[in-house]
């Protein structure tokens, strides 16, 4: 089923690229006349119909740009399937786990870096770039990991990695016990700014 989407994606591009290069940009058709030359009535005649041809041409090219706007969201329809598809294959709903990040506030503590270790083995590790911290500081959410578990109880290690208060560099870990049960198991991490102690805390929140 993948390999045919892929085709068809492939099938339509080559389209497009024919309709765009079936046609000889305007200019080019255009031939300079000779200095010193007579324009003959003949000529005239010749460069009316070489003027016509032209308009003709540029009607059928703009008669062509729906359609190949319409190809083109026909070509991200047909990705966004596949993206899903795969997806699908790759993460059987049984079995899913994912791993959301964000951060509420940001006073306390600024990201520089998360490390997950499920069961031991590291999974997922990202450097965060000035712009990627300011996003999350406005709401955003990130999907750090996604990937399969069997059935059962897990241990999930999560490692943050930034400044703290007094500009200080700070490392805090994490752990979290995971049950999978039957069906996705989704765990978002959130760090936020705790105004009593003054420190950021860091939670966590699963659902199915």
């Amino acid at each position: 089923m993948i390999e045919r989407l892929r085709r068809l994606m492939i099938f339509l591009l080559a389209l497009v690229v024919f309709f765009f290069s079936g046609f000889t940009p305007l200019d080019a058709q255009e031939q300079p006349l000779e200095i010193g030359s007579k324009i003959s009535a003949q000529e005239t005649e010749e460069t009316s119909v070489s003027e016509a041809s032209e308009i003709e041409d540029s009607e059928s090219i703009e008669s062509l740009d729906p359609k190949i706007q319409a190809l083109k969201e026909e070509i991200l329809e047909l990705n966004t399937q596949l993206f899903r598809l795969q997806e699908d294959l790759l993460f059987p709903e049984d079995s899913s786990v994912v791993i959301f990040l964000s951060v509420q506030g940001g006073h306390y503590f600024t990201l520089d870096s998360v490390k997950l270790h499920l069961n031991d083995t590291l999974v997922a590790s990202h450097l965060y770039t000035d712009r990627e911290v300011a996003a999350l500081g406005k709401g955003g959410i990130q999907r750090i990991y996604q990937g399969n578990l069997k059935s059962g109880d897990h241990q999930l290690v999560a490692i943050f990695s930034g400044v703290g208060p007094q500009k200080k560099d700070y490392k805090r870990a994490e752990t979290i016990q995971i049950k999978k049960e039957k069906g996705a198991t989704f765990i978002k991490l959130i760090v936020r700014d705790n105004t009593v102690i003054k420190q950021a805390e860091f939670i966590y929140e699963t659902w199915h």
